[in-house]
């Protein structure tokens, strides 16, 4: 039985692959469908272990928050010309759908679901095959909050940050939080979040440093201190200076919504090495 144009055209449709793939799929199934689609499937199990090794620096980082769940996804490739392409995207766009339609909690139950004949893992496994390139799902991160406000920096997939706040404000207010996020990358929200083994570090670092410089022993600890305000002022969010008005904290600035307004909680993942 010759393969069809329509034949062909309906796989593709199915799988993503390109036209000369598909055809050479139906032809070698005898045009039986099914069989076509595990052939293609087959081909993408292989070109991922072949390419296991290589390293996938590049891909495609998204952000969505819906009915009290919002998560960043990334799913890796190895060059920028496919983690620009239109079906690479829409890959990374259904598979965090369905993560924050299902609320997954952790990267192992977004792979598990299902998506179309098999899981989301599979459905990378065979993207990976159409494309020849190694691919991976990276950087699963959620916030569960009535009010959270995503942010993906300039449009351009590669840095994406979630905001949560406290109350129900105007957009704006979350929105540029999360732009102060991407532009600042905070280690914590305020002091006391900052992990334990970060500040003994900063700590440590501040009086060698005012060692160096000859100051008084007993003069040393207090010197230390005073550097590590400086340090919170730079590093924890809320007190970071307001990247859009340096006369402001972030904190003072979410004042300006209500008084009581802060953030619970924020995430950020980017490609890039900072």
């Amino acid at each position: 039985m010759a393969v069809t144009i329509e034949d062909i055209k309906k796989l593709r449709a199915m799988t993503g692959a390109g036209l000369g793939d598909c055809k050479k799929a139906l032809a070698e199934a005898n045009d039986d469908m099914e069989a076509a689609i595990e052939i293609i499937r087959k081909k993408g199990q292989a070109v991922a272990a072949k390419r296991s090794d290589r390293e996938a620096s590049e891909g495609c980082v998204l952000c969505k928050a819906e009915n009290g769940f919002g998560a960043i996804i990334a799913l890796k490739c190895e060059t920028d010309f496919v983690a620009k392409n239109a079906d690479f995207v829409k890959l990374t766009q259904d598979i965090l759908d369905l993560a924050v339609a299902n609320k997954c909690k952790t990267l192992d139950e977004v792979k598990a679901l299902p998506m179309g004949n098999g899981t989301v893992a599979d459905a990378v496994t065979d993207r990976s095959g159409i494309t020849g390139e190694k691919m991976e799902l990276d950087g699963y991160l959620t916030i569960e909050s009535d009010n959270i406000s995503c942010y993906n920096h300039q449009n351009k997939n590669m840095l994406c940050t979630m905001v949560a706040l406290n109350k129900a404000v105007d957009s704006q207010y979350g929105h540029a939080v999360a732009m102060q996020v991407a532009a600042m990358n905070p280690i914590s929200l305020d002091e006391k979040d900052v992990p334990e083994q970060v500040r003994k570090q900063e700590f440590e670092i501040a009086a060698d440093k005012a060692r160096e410089e000859g100051k008084p022993e007993n003069m040393i600890e207090r010197i230390a201190e005073g550097r590590m305000k400086k340090f919170y002022k730079e590093q924890c969010l809320l007190f970071q200076e307001f990247i859009q008005d340096s006369k402001l904290s972030v904190a003072d600035y979410l004042k300006q919504a209500d008084k009581d307004c802060t953030v619970v909680a924020f995430k950020r993942f980017t490609l890039r090495a900072e």
